[in-house]
């Protein structure tokens, strides 16, 4: 399937923004992976393609407080609420410090239609790095993700216990989109 050329906008009514933390450190086994959603963003495809593909453009406008634990997997009994609660409050206050998350693309190739290569500039806690990613169209949805390094942009990632459990530095931030038919 290939990735319809227009203006294409997403958000939680038509995609999922996740973020994908896993765990390390000698108490590991009593910490969770969590899966996060992002309940509040909005990205934005400008795609053209062909032999002489037009500008092409990807942005995308997240809230900092709007990342809600969905599942806790692994750890050594299950994630209750209140558990999803105190998470919600660390990030809020000591990872993302309730600033909004940006990314502007400064460049997107679009390589055969059905996938495309994106480079841009990401904006966390008020630092702003480099990344690069693919998304891919297949079966009518458009996914993709990409690694990062919490410590590249000034983000200590969380640890409880003395140090003895903590949320590895890299975390995984994927995107699942339905693509408009056509």
């Amino acid at each position: 399937m290939t990735i319809p050329a227009g203006i294409h906008t997403f958000g939680p009514a038509n995609a999922t923004l996740a973020v994908k933390t896993g765990r390390t450190g000698a108490a590991a086994k009593a910490g969770h992976n969590l899966v996060i959603h992002v309940m509040a963003w909005e990205g934005t495809l400008e795609l053209e393609l062909g032999p002489d593909p037009a500008q092409a453009n990807l942005t995308l406008d997240a809230d900092g407080t709007s990342l809600r634990v969905q599942k806790g997997t692994g750890g050594m009994q299950s994630l209750g609420e209140d558990d999803k609660a105190s998470i919600q409050k660390s990030i809020d206050d000591d990872v993302l410090r309730r600033k909004d998350v940006r990314f502007r693309a400064n460049e997107v190739q679009a390589a055969d239609g059905s996938w495309i290569v994106v480079r841009g500039e990401l904006e966390l806690v008020g630092q702003v790095k480099p990344i690069s990613f693919e998304l891919t169209a297949d079966d009518g949805r458009l996914t993709g993700s990409a690694t990062v390094k919490q410590s590249e942009w000034g983000i200590k990632p969380y640890s409880t216990l003395f140090g003895a459990l903590k949320v590895v530095d890299e975390v995984d931030v994927v995107i699942d989109a339905l693509l408009p038919a056509g």
